[in-house]
């Protein structure tokens, strides 16, 4: 074990349960249960990796506690029934066998629900069970449903008060008098059954925006009955869920509350709302006072979603003053995450006494054995998460289809049974990879892993691929990390790099290659509008390779996808005028909104203007002229300059030029379908698993 964090892999206790060490797996939903609440056997071999590789505390993701107005998501863990209890028990069982506890998040999304779900999940779930085949018909018509949903004739979801979440817009409803005090014997029963099935705590989720948090948000909470008003009232709910559960279960079965203890409105422009660190504090005083056993400090809620689920411009440890906060205010352990990347920032910030125990959800997502290789001192080994958002985007994508969420870094999430051990058939056998992107990579390190003998060749001075302009914006250096990370693994497994050396079918043939893996990216795509060759118009590949440098000019960028952006963002810190112009109706079409959230606030600060519904009609010295898409009117704008950005194209070439001398030819990454780095790393992977 690593002498490094003495902290870190300490013994530490949340009530009356010792941990072996002070790394969390906190509540992360992954959508992986099976569709009657009890967990499937993905979502089991998920936790039980982790679990193995040495954590010392796993928290469930969110567990309905309420099936008529309580469903959160179709595949997320339930505690609503005693039919619950055994196939709970057996998951932890598996969890123990390798040394960790765990605990049971108890949920109730509030107005965050589905209202589609809204009275209807209760049966859904019956017919599921009676006829499994069912589900993937019920998949099929949620698009028909979510249209339905937009006409308003769905029951609402419920909350404190009928405030509506500017996030989601459904139509919401105050909970009565009577609903509330039934939701808190639901809790308290689903308490129960969680220390049943031999579980060794539950933590109440008071944090995200979810039921609880809209209870003790002033925002949310407009109650004029018991249970709102006052800070005392607004806390009733919590509180008397606390009692339940140490009446019935009692003193000591630990209690965790996660709470929000600031909602960040102040910085979406909203001062003075919600709960602010003040006020975040004296709830967990009071929570203490009540007899709970730990704090978990989060943040934020889905109207200000960024400042818990953090994209890559926040800096690692951006939050750690409220957890600070607290444990300055409590005796009682705190836990947190706080964007911790790396062991020597868990350690740190357990030094500093900013808590007491690290939560790492993301990070466990791109390395399950983030633990085991920290405490070996492996820290180079680690696959790092890079904040880029794809869990979640993914998430809420593959949720509406019965999927689980992806991860950009690591491929093998939510496979771990179907991909725990390669086969090792490579006998030295060379595969020429073309291209030292993040495709290329990926395949290299599995192909490594297999015993194949991999050589990349790539033709630029230095591995990334497209990451390589992907990380020259502001505030995307975690981009580094992705191909960094990549190029470690392959290296490791015995794969061999050749920079500056273009690949040709000659010196491809020259290497008696078994197998040839294409993974040569895209290009930029150039329209064909009058004016495009002239000499102030590039790309914004140009920009971002240095190229091109621009700096004191009206710059126009042609398209407002994410790539057009963050180009947009440094040339305007690189002190240019910018006008961003999008064909369609509204700017970044298609992007995730997080991703919007975080970049638009800092192009207005630099005066950026922005043009909708307009195409690219001509481009002449000094003026780019763009066509409205409705109406075909033109206007003129000022341009010293024009970039670029509408989309790029697979860089095949190669492909076609190599294809009739090797049979055993696989074309990867963007080279064969434009897309992201998931979809890259995950080709990359699947076509070196695969490879026979």
């Amino acid at each position: 074990m690593s002498m490094h964090y003495n902290l870190l892999f300490s013994e530490g206790r949340i009530g009356s349960v010792i941990l072996r060490n002070r790394v969390v797996l906190p509540p992360l939903e992954v959508g992986m249960a099976n569709f009657d609440g009890t967990p499937s056997e993905q979502l089991v071999a998920y936790y039980e990796e982790r679990a193995k590789n040495g954590l010392g505390l796993l928290m469930t993701g969110i567990t309905r506690v309420n099936e008529r107005h309580g469903a959160g998501l179709p595949r997320q863990l339930a505690m609503t029934s005693d039919r619950h209890i055994e196939p709970f028990a057996r998951m932890v069982e598996r969890i123990h066998r390798h040394g960790t506890k765990i605990f049971c998040q108890l949920h109730h999304p509030g107005r965050q629900s589905n209202s589609l779900m809204i009275g209807s999940w209760p049966l859904m779930e019956r017919i599921g069970r009676l006829w499994p085949g069912y589900w993937k018909y019920f998949f099929k018509l949620v698009p028909a449903a979510e249209k339905f949903a937009q006409t308003g004739l769905v029951p609402a979801v419920v909350a404190p008060s009928a405030v509506a979440c500017e996030y989601s817009k459904q139509k919401t409803r105050a909970l009565s008098t009577r609903e509330v005090r039934s939701l808190v014997n639901d809790f308290v029963r689903a308490a129960r059954r969680v220390q049943q099935a031999r579980a060794d705590g539950v933590e109440l989720h008071a944090a995200h925006g979810y039921l609880i948090q809209q209870f003790l948000s002033p925002r949310t909470n407009r109650r004029t009955d018991e249970y709102g008003g006052s800070i005392e009232n607004r806390m009733r709910f919590i509180l008397e869920i606390i009692r339940g559960i140490r009446g019935l279960c009692g003193p000591d079965f630990p209690i965790v509350v996660r709470l929000a203890v600031d909602e960040y409105y102040r910085c979406v422009g909203q001062p003075g709302e919600g709960i602010e660190l003040a006020l975040g504090v004296e709830i967990a005083k009071r929570l203490e006072q009540a007899g709970i056993d730990a704090i978990d400090v989060s943040s934020a809620n889905y109207e200000t979603m960024n400042y818990w689920l953090e994209p890559a411009s926040f800096e690692t440890g951006w939050r750690k003053n409220l957890a600070r906060a607290v444990k300055e205010a409590v005796g009682i352990p705190v836990l947190a995450a706080n964007v911790i990347r790396s062991p020597e920032q868990a350690e740190a910030q357990l030094q500093e006494g900013c808590q007491d125990f690290v939560c790492l959800g993301r990070p466990h997502l791109a390395d399950p054995a983030w633990t085991r290789k920290a405490a070996e001192g492996r820290e180079r080994d680690i696959r790092r998460c890079i904040s880029c958002l794809w869990c979640f985007e993914s998430f809420l994508t593959n949720a509406a289809k019965g999927e689980t969420l992806e991860c950009a870094v690591n491929p093998r999430l939510g496979r771990e049974r179907e991909t725990a051990e390669p086969l090792k058939n490579g006998a030295g056998r060379v595969v020429v990879i073309i291209g030292a992107g993040p495709a290329g990579l990926s395949a290299a390190g599995i192909l490594g892993q297999r015993g194949f003998k991999p050589i990349v060749l790539e033709k630029n001075a230095a591995v990334g691929g497209q990451l390589q302009l992907a990380n020259k914006p502001p505030k995307k250096e975690k981009i580094n990390w992705c191909f960094a990370d990549l190029e470690h693994a392959a290296l490791q497994n015995g794969a061999e790099i050749r920079l500056n050396a273009e690949a040709t079918p000659a010196s491809v043939k020259a290497l008696a290659p078994y197998a040839v893996i294409i993974a040569t990216g895209a290009k930029a795509v150039v329209p064909p509008v009058e004016g495009v060759h002239l000499p102030h118009v590039c790309t914004v590949t140009e920009i971002l390779n240095g190229s091109v440098r621009l700096k004191n000019q009206r710059v126009a960028v042609i398209g407002s996808g994410m790539t057009g952006l963050e180009t947009a963002e440094k040339l305007a810190e690189e002190g240019n005028r910018v006008l961003v112009a999008e064909m369609m109706d509204r700017i970044a079409p298609g992007v995730h909104p997080q991703h919007l959230d975080d970049i638009l606030p800092r192009l207005k600060a630099y005066s950026a203007d922005f043009i909708t519904g307009h195409k690219l009609a001509k481009i002449s010295a000094g003026v780019v002229f763009l066509e409205s898409v409705a109406g075909g009117k033109r206007r003129e704008e000022k341009a010293d300059a024009v970039v670029l950005s509408v989309g790029v194209q697979s860089n095949s070439a190669l492909a076609a030029a190599l294809q009739p001398h090797f049979p055993r030819l696989r074309v990867i990454g963007d080279a064969r379908r434009v897309g992201r780095i998931p979809q890259a790393v995950r080709d990359g992977f699947d076509t070196a698993w695969n490879l026979m």
